[in-house]
């Protein structure tokens, strides 16, 4: 059965990751629109100073290391008991890494899927049971266009977008029939502080990757010069719950429909090139 949650009159929203780049704005236009919003952080003064313009009556701002499930659940909980219910759950929690994979340490990479994985599972695992009781909700996971395509340099971040694309696409086949909607969420670059706050690079590098350290010197100069504005993507996602629809991927600014265009043609060459191979591998077929 598909699933429509439409959400036209103020809600309530849990927002991860929200007083950085596209989760601060987020947090921003949803106060603006008349939302409430549960908004977790690492910081909270950092959260209020990046909204110390916008009237925070309806914002309930709370300090969670979302690798930490109890955390999270005592989180979950606060919220609905402030607000009563509990409409959307956002989980934009996350960092880029930019390095070579020989690069990349153990410690880095289990860092990077306890934020980007298995954080966002420990939400997922709190919020399911309220919105199933509710017979209603929307999940919004913020992955990126990397989460459908990969770059050279981005294997740790894509790596970790690619298994909350998954995790994504099958969360939503199970919730279905829960009154509840599931939608991926796919950025490219965006204007915001992600390449100068965001940005981890490897403990050490590695002689014989000149291109990825050519990557990383423009990716750090290129602040200010993305195509994506943070205002028209929050607006992008709040809207993509408000008008309701079960689509379950939704990519946000051209570069990210170039790149996710450019897969899909390249995964459709992939797939035909395998089939005189793949259809001989099955057991012969009783006559």
């Amino acid at each position: 059965m598909s699933v429509t949650t439409t959400t036209t009159s103020p809600s309530t929203w849990l927002v991860t990751g929200a007083s950085r780049g596209l989760g601060l704005q987020l947090v921003r236009t949803l106060l603006q629109r008349g939302h409430a919003v549960a908004a977790t952080t690492r910081s909270t003064q950092r959260l209020a100073e990046g909204l110390a313009d916008v009237d925070t009556t309806d914002l309930l701002p709370l300090q969670v290391d979302l690798t930490h499930e109890q955390a999270v659940a005592d989180a979950v909980t606060t919220t609905v008991e402030r607000f009563g219910r509990l409409d959307v759950v956002v989980n934009n929690a996350g960092y880029g890494f930019l390095g070579a994979v020989e690069e990349t340490s153990d410690v880095e990479v289990r860092r990077m899927f306890d934020v980007q994985v298995f954080g966002a599972w420990n939400v997922l695992r709190s919020v399911l049971p309220v919105m199933r009781r509710q017979r209603t909700g929307h999940v919004v996971n913020i992955s990126s266009v990397l989460g459908l395509t990969a770059v050279p340099g981005w294997g740790a971040y894509c790596a970790a977008k690619f298994a909350l694309e998954g995790l994504t696409e099958a969360l939503a086949g199970e919730v279905a029939d829960l009154g509840i909607t599931v939608s991926a969420v796919e950025p490219g670059y965006f204007r915001t502080g992600f390449l100068s706050e965001s940005l981890a690079l490897p403990a050490t590098t590695t002689d014989g990757y000149q291109p990825i350290r050519e990557m990383v010197e423009a990716h750090l100069a290129m602040p200010g010069t993305q195509l994506g504005d943070p205002v028209a993507g929050a607006a992008a996602v709040v809207d993509l719950v408000t008008a309701g629809g079960s689509r379950l991927r939704h990519l946000l600014g051209s570069d990210s429909y170039a790149y996710a265009g450019a897969k899909v043609e390249a995964l459709r060459a992939d797939v035909e090139a395998s089939r005189p191979v793949a259809v001989t591998t099955d057991f012969p077929q009783a006559s």
